[in-house]
Protein backbone atom coordinates (compact mmCIF):
# COMPACT_ATOMS: atom_id res chain seq x y z
CA UNK A 1 0.00 0.00 0.00
CA UNK A 2 2.91 3.02 1.11
CA UNK A 3 4.68 1.77 -2.11
CA UNK A 4 1.55 2.63 -4.37
CA UNK A 5 1.51 5.62 -2.03
CA UNK A 6 4.58 6.60 -2.56
CA UNK A 7 4.44 6.29 -6.14
CA UNK A 8 1.13 8.17 -6.58
CA UNK A 9 3.30 11.33 -4.50
CA UNK A 10 6.23 11.14 -6.95
CA UNK A 11 4.18 11.08 -9.94
CA UNK A 12 1.93 13.41 -8.62
CA UNK A 13 4.79 15.96 -7.53
CA UNK A 14 6.99 15.85 -10.73
CA UNK A 15 3.15 16.00 -12.67
CA UNK A 16 2.81 19.85 -10.80
CA UNK A 17 6.42 21.01 -11.47
CA UNK A 18 5.78 20.01 -15.16
CA UNK A 19 2.08 21.74 -14.97
CA UNK A 20 3.03 24.77 -13.28
CA UNK A 21 6.64 25.05 -16.00
CA UNK A 22 4.37 24.39 -18.75
CA UNK A 23 1.78 27.22 -17.98
CA UNK A 24 4.65 29.56 -17.24
CA UNK A 25 6.59 29.64 -20.00
CA UNK A 26 6.82 30.79 -23.44
CA UNK A 27 7.21 27.63 -25.71
CA UNK A 28 4.48 26.47 -26.42
CA UNK A 29 4.60 26.95 -30.52
CA UNK A 30 7.75 28.11 -32.16
CA UNK A 31 7.46 29.69 -35.59
CA UNK A 32 9.24 31.75 -38.55
CA UNK A 33 7.70 35.22 -38.98
CA UNK A 34 9.06 37.51 -41.26
CA UNK A 35 12.27 35.69 -41.56
CA UNK A 36 12.78 35.87 -37.82
CA UNK A 37 12.51 33.49 -35.26
CA UNK A 38 9.11 33.74 -32.67
CA UNK A 39 8.11 31.59 -30.21
CA UNK A 40 4.51 32.07 -28.19
CA UNK A 41 2.85 30.24 -24.57
CA UNK A 42 0.10 30.93 -23.33
CA UNK A 43 0.78 34.22 -21.60
CA UNK A 44 3.65 36.04 -24.03
CA UNK A 45 5.16 35.75 -27.23
CA UNK A 46 8.57 36.49 -27.99
CA UNK A 47 10.07 38.15 -31.48
CA UNK A 48 13.73 38.97 -32.31
CA UNK A 49 14.58 38.40 -28.98
CA UNK A 50 11.91 40.55 -27.14
CA UNK A 51 8.97 39.40 -24.94
CA UNK A 52 5.31 41.01 -25.35
CA UNK A 53 1.86 40.58 -23.04
CA UNK A 54 -0.64 38.77 -25.12
CA UNK A 55 -3.10 41.49 -24.32
CA UNK A 56 -5.71 40.05 -26.82
CA UNK A 57 -8.57 38.34 -24.73
CA UNK A 58 -8.92 35.33 -27.34
CA UNK A 59 -10.89 32.37 -26.31
CA UNK A 60 -8.71 29.34 -26.39
CA UNK A 61 -5.99 31.02 -24.68
CA UNK A 62 -8.40 31.99 -22.17
CA UNK A 63 -9.81 28.07 -21.97
CA UNK A 64 -6.20 26.71 -22.16
CA UNK A 65 -4.95 28.78 -19.22
CA UNK A 66 -7.87 28.45 -17.27
CA UNK A 67 -8.00 24.29 -17.39
CA UNK A 68 -3.92 24.40 -17.04
CA UNK A 69 -4.07 26.63 -14.15
CA UNK A 70 -7.21 24.38 -12.32
CA UNK A 71 -5.33 21.44 -13.15
CA UNK A 72 -2.39 22.83 -10.67
CA UNK A 73 -4.68 23.78 -8.38
CA UNK A 74 -6.43 20.42 -8.01
CA UNK A 75 -2.86 18.50 -7.80
CA UNK A 76 -1.30 20.07 -5.38
CA UNK A 77 -4.83 19.71 -3.38
CA UNK A 78 -4.19 15.81 -4.23
CA UNK A 79 -0.64 16.34 -2.93
CA UNK A 80 -1.50 17.29 0.46
CA UNK A 81 -4.65 14.47 0.57
CA UNK A 82 -2.29 12.23 -0.81
CA UNK A 83 0.39 12.81 2.03
CA UNK A 84 -2.44 13.60 4.44
CA UNK A 85 -3.34 9.56 3.44
CA UNK A 86 0.00 8.37 5.19
CA UNK A 87 -0.95 9.39 8.21
CA UNK A 88 -4.14 6.80 9.87
CA UNK A 89 -6.04 9.30 11.92
CA UNK A 90 -9.28 7.76 13.32
CA UNK A 91 -11.39 10.56 12.44
CA UNK A 92 -10.37 9.68 8.82
CA UNK A 93 -11.88 5.71 8.90
CA UNK A 94 -15.04 6.84 7.08
CA UNK A 95 -13.07 9.31 4.61
CA UNK A 96 -10.10 7.44 2.98
CA UNK A 97 -7.69 9.78 1.81
CA UNK A 98 -6.21 7.72 -0.77
CA UNK A 99 -9.14 7.37 -2.57
CA UNK A 100 -9.68 11.10 -2.16
CA UNK A 101 -6.45 12.11 -4.12
CA UNK A 102 -6.92 9.21 -6.61
CA UNK A 103 -10.28 10.84 -7.60
CA UNK A 104 -8.43 14.27 -7.33
CA UNK A 105 -5.51 13.27 -9.77
CA UNK A 106 -7.81 11.68 -12.12
CA UNK A 107 -9.45 15.11 -12.42
CA UNK A 108 -6.45 16.80 -12.67
CA UNK A 109 -5.66 14.66 -15.53
CA UNK A 110 -8.96 15.42 -17.00
CA UNK A 111 -8.20 19.49 -17.16
CA UNK A 112 -4.93 18.97 -18.67
CA UNK A 113 -6.17 16.32 -21.28
CA UNK A 114 -8.77 19.53 -21.89
CA UNK A 115 -6.51 22.50 -21.86
CA UNK A 116 -4.51 21.07 -24.33
CA UNK A 117 -6.95 19.58 -26.81
CA UNK A 118 -8.39 23.13 -26.93
CA UNK A 119 -4.94 24.56 -27.63
CA UNK A 120 -4.00 21.15 -30.15
CA UNK A 121 -7.10 21.76 -32.22
CA UNK A 122 -7.27 25.51 -32.76
CA UNK A 123 -2.92 25.66 -33.27
CA UNK A 124 -3.55 22.95 -35.86
CA UNK A 125 -6.62 24.30 -37.39
CA UNK A 126 -6.36 27.75 -37.47
CA UNK A 127 -2.62 28.55 -37.11
CA UNK A 128 -1.38 25.97 -39.37
CA UNK A 129 -2.44 28.17 -41.85
CA UNK A 130 -1.19 31.89 -40.51
CA UNK A 131 2.44 30.49 -40.35
CA UNK A 132 3.78 28.10 -42.83
CA UNK A 133 6.80 26.66 -40.88
CA UNK A 134 5.56 25.85 -37.31
CA UNK A 135 5.93 23.51 -34.71
CA UNK A 136 4.76 22.48 -31.03
CA UNK A 137 7.73 23.41 -28.14
CA UNK A 138 8.88 21.85 -25.14
CA UNK A 139 6.47 23.55 -22.59
CA UNK A 140 4.13 22.14 -24.89
CA UNK A 141 5.46 18.40 -24.48
CA UNK A 142 5.48 19.04 -21.00
CA UNK A 143 2.07 19.83 -20.59
CA UNK A 144 1.14 16.45 -22.10
CA UNK A 145 3.36 14.60 -19.70
CA UNK A 146 2.43 16.24 -17.19
CA UNK A 147 -0.78 14.78 -17.82
CA UNK A 148 0.72 11.44 -18.04
CA UNK A 149 2.05 11.57 -14.81
CA UNK A 150 -0.88 13.52 -12.74
CA UNK A 151 -3.10 10.51 -14.53
CA UNK A 152 -0.42 7.88 -13.07
CA UNK A 153 -0.66 9.19 -9.82
CA UNK A 154 -4.20 8.50 -9.58
CA UNK A 155 -3.98 5.13 -10.84
CA UNK A 156 -1.49 4.29 -7.83
CA UNK A 157 -3.88 6.41 -4.99
CA UNK A 158 -6.84 4.03 -6.51
CA UNK A 159 -4.22 1.19 -6.29
CA UNK A 160 -3.20 2.11 -3.02
CA UNK A 161 -7.32 2.26 -1.49
CA UNK A 162 -8.36 -0.81 -3.03
CA UNK A 163 -5.04 -2.48 -1.48
CA UNK A 164 -5.89 -1.38 1.93
CA UNK A 165 -9.41 -1.75 1.69
CA UNK A 166 -8.65 -5.89 0.47
CA UNK A 167 -6.78 -6.23 3.77
CA UNK A 168 -9.35 -4.54 6.20
CA UNK A 169 -11.90 -6.81 3.96
CA UNK A 170 -14.38 -3.84 3.90
CA UNK A 171 -13.80 -3.31 -0.01
CA UNK A 172 -17.15 -1.93 -2.08
CA UNK A 173 -19.57 -4.50 -2.64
Amino acid sequence: MYSFMGGGLFCAITGNILLVVSTATDYWMQYHLSGNYAHQGLWRYCMSNKCFMQTESIAYWNATRAFMILSGMLCFSGIIAGIMSFSHFSSFERFNCSFVAGIIFFVSSFFVLLGMTVYTGVTVNFLRKRFGDWRFSWSYILGWVAMVMTFFAGIFYICAYRTCEGRRGTGPR
